[in-house]
């Protein structure tokens, strides 16, 4: 198992536990440090009065009431590069966020908890982290990913100070308890001059731009980024790279699982680790091999192994994580 450092592989909670609770909630996020999590993955958008909230977008209407409290509030913008009608968080104050309920976004999911959960900024995830810490009286880690982080500077709301700030405030700018990540290069440049916290370079599809490479008229894609020369040049900035699990098992047409890659030697070689994104119980998101069976798939993933992985399930990832790897260090 080419893992790096000997430590068991790291358990990313996609989310919080988004497969059992509304996702982005400080609910979902104790669901998931019960159930074994070694990190929580808070996304991070903004508000007009520059307080950080964790949402998977800054377009809110699907995982929010926003909508129903706010109707006139709707509106069109271009995000990326891209028209986007909604609801958007830089256009309310984090008090008149605080009227909302977040809400389950996918429709074949429990709806049951809709309507019920607040929405957390990432002081209060980071407040809740150090409450759990000392309850359980081990660790727990913080995994947030900045949100269209060029679209916010461009707005005079930059994600990437405010982000530092909250995470020394609560004793969480340590490199043991916190990764950084994010689909633009840019934001990660600029923050590894700022902070020795490990930063990830997320990895989209192979013939898309991050945005921030598209503004400048870069020719770099997701494809040449994972290239051997394109790890090369990530490891100057960042120390892991955040992909999708097919780059490192690809399947057929017919859902039929294939050789793996040689991605994470790959990337090893360069010093960055590989964490896998994202891992789903459901049966609409697993390969013929794995139907009945998502232990298996995890399973898979560890022996080639991964450093860390994101989960809707953590219950799952940790149970299969169990088998695997006695006598490994914890990361944290």
């Amino acid at each position: 198992m080419p893992i790096l450092n000997n430590k068991k592989p790291i358990i990313i909670a996609h989310r919080g536990a988004s497969g059992s609770l509304p996702e982005h909630t400080l609910e979902s996020y104790e669901l998931a440090i019960r159930q074994g999590a070694d990190f929580i993955e808070p996304d991070l958008v903004i508000t007009k009065d520059g307080v950080l909230i964790a949402r998977h977008e800054n377009e809110i209407s699907l995982t929010t009431n926003v909508s129903s409290v706010f109707p006139e509030r709707k509106s069109s913008k271009i995000i990326d590069g891209k028209k986007t009608i909604g609801w958007f968080a830089e256009d309310f104050t984090y008090g008149e966020i605080m009227q909302l309920k977040a809400r389950e976004r996918l429709d074949f999911r429990s709806h049951a908890y809709d309507n019920l959960f607040s929405i957390p900024s990432f002081r209060d995830i980071l407040a809740l982290l150090n409450e759990k810490c000392k309850e359980l009286g081990k660790p727990i880690g913080v995994y947030p990913e900045t949100k269209h982080p060029t679209y916010f500077r461009n707005l005079n709301l930059p994600l990437e100070d405010q982000l530092i700030q909250d995470l020394k405030e609560f004793d969480y700018h340590d490199i043991n308890l916190t990764f950084i990540q994010s689909f633009e290069v840019s934001n990660l440049v600029y923050l590894s001059s700022k902070t020795d916290i490990p930063l990830v370079q997320l990895i989209g599809s192979l013939d898309e731009q991050p945005y921030d490479q598209k503004k400048i008229n870069s020719t770099k894609n997701y494809g040449s980024m994972i290239s051997e020369n394109g790890l090369k040049n990530v490891s100057s900035y960042a120390d892991a790279i955040g992909v999708p699990k097919d780059l490192i098992v690809p399947y057929s047409d017919s859902c039929n699982e294939m050789s793996h890659t040689d991605l994470i030697e790959l990337a090893h070689k360069y010093g960055l680790l590989v964490h896998a994104y994202t891992f789903r119980n459901e049966e609409r998101f697993l390969l013929n091999d794995y139907q009945g069976n998502p232990e298996k798939e995890y399973i898979k993933f560890y022996k080639l192994g991964v450093d860390g992985l994101f989960t809707d399930f953590t219950d799952t990832a940790y149970k299969s994580r169990t088998i695997n790897y006695k006598g490994f260090k914890e990361y944290v």
